[in-house]
């Protein structure tokens, strides 16, 4: 690995799969070879990077041989039928499907969380002793990840009792059709035409959708369900109280949520916005007299530094909760596609990388 990584990427032409390679490109990840994998719709399809041409390829037996480390960027399908062999060939691999991510010998990683586990265990053993379970890091869901980044420092100073959070997840989250299905869907119905759905169960233009994903026994859906059990994983508390509500809206970038802590000891709220500044990959922005709060999106001249296209978990309207003693809410943002998914995959291989030197 001392001259570069050979790398592939499986699903590299969606919406995350573009993410990835333009993150590796800004922060110069040591490539010294690229192999691209998409599904059978974008087999042939040339994606550039670094100023040279790649053909997509499709998924085949032995198609990892020579590849160091792969990231996942596809279905839960695709994922379980070839994580397994990427990592029996040799290969690392950061897999961002939620089919590995709450197996108890996978390791699942935010890195300003928990990447020390991650470090922990690669300098635990020599380069070539591990089993390929080992080889393989899970990526939380996008909702999770900005979650856990503002609750550490929370968890580290004063304790986790309980949390209850609501998302306001944005269309991309749901792939390049469900934006195109919400611009169409708002050009048909301002100029008075019939509105159609075929994404989402519902229009989700001029509307919000309770729903993201499929419903379970219990009446909480799968994404709510992801969240819950992730962040008590990401956290090391496994007996965590956590409720979710996940709900769509008719946004296209950055997801938000409000977050409602319960700690177990008291704090003072200085104190508190003190620890979210010194939180590695969160960014206070916490002036609400002056208009100033975490916000997805921003106009020409707004004094807000956006979400959208950023790498930082905004997080901001810190403010106590009367209702329950230790109490405090936070409205939090962030770049689903980025620090969501992209980002964090590829800090995970920067910590890899690192700990294997």
């Amino acid at each position: 690995m001392k001259n570069g990584l050979r790398i592939a990427i499986v699903g590299a032409t969606g919406a995350v799969g573009q993410q990835l390679l333009k993150i590796l490109d800004e922060k110069k990840f040591p490539a010294r070879e690229l192999k691209l994998f998409a599904s059978s719709r974008s087999i042939g399809r040339v994606v550039s990077w670094q100023g040279q041409n790649y053909t997509c390829q499709g998924l085949e037996k032995n198609c990892f041989a020579e590849s160091d480390l792969v990231f996942f960027d596809a279905s839960d399908a695709v994922s379980k039928e070839w994580v397994p062999q990427a990592a029996a060939a040799g290969a690392w691999v950061v897999d961002n499907s939620a089919t590995f991510r709450m197996e108890n010998d996978v390791l699942l990683i935010v890195p300003e969380v928990n990447g020390s586990a991650l470090e922990k265990l690669v300098k635990s053993k020599g380069s070539s002793d591990f089993l390929p379970r080992e080889r393989i890091i899970a990526g939380p869901n996008c909702s999770t990840v900005q979650m856990v980044v503002a609750l550490k420092p929370i968890l580290d100073r004063w304790g986790l009792r309980r949390v209850v959070v609501s998302t306001y997840q944005s269309t991309s989250g749901a792939g390049a059709a469900a934006m195109d299905e919400l611009t169409e869907q708002t050009r048909n119905f301002l100029s008075g035409e019939e509105v159609r759905s075929q994404i989402f169960a519902h229009s989700i233009a001029f509307n919000c959708i309770p729903q993201i994903g499929g419903f379970k026994d219990d009446g909480y859906t799968s994404e709510e369900h992801k969240m819950m059990a992730e962040a008590r994983k990401l956290l090391g508390l496994p007996g965590l109280k956590i409720s979710a509500t996940a709900v769509r809206v008719p946004t296209y970038s950055a997801h938000a949520e409000s977050i409602n802590v319960e700690c177990e000891r008291p704090f003072e709220l200085e104190e508190v916005r003190q620890a979210l500044r010194a939180q590695a990959g969160a960014v206070l922005q916490d002036d609400p007299k002056n208009q100033v709060y975490p916000l997805g999106m921003t106009g020409q001249g707004d004094r807000v530094e956006s979400a959208s296209g950023r790498d930082a978990v905004y997080v901001g309207r810190v403010r106590r909760d009367p209702s329950v003693d230790h109490g405090i809410n936070l409205w939090v943002v962030s770049d689903n596609l980025r620090k969501g998914a992209a980002l964090n995959a590829v800090q995970i291989a920067e910590v890899l990388l690192k700990a294997l030197r």
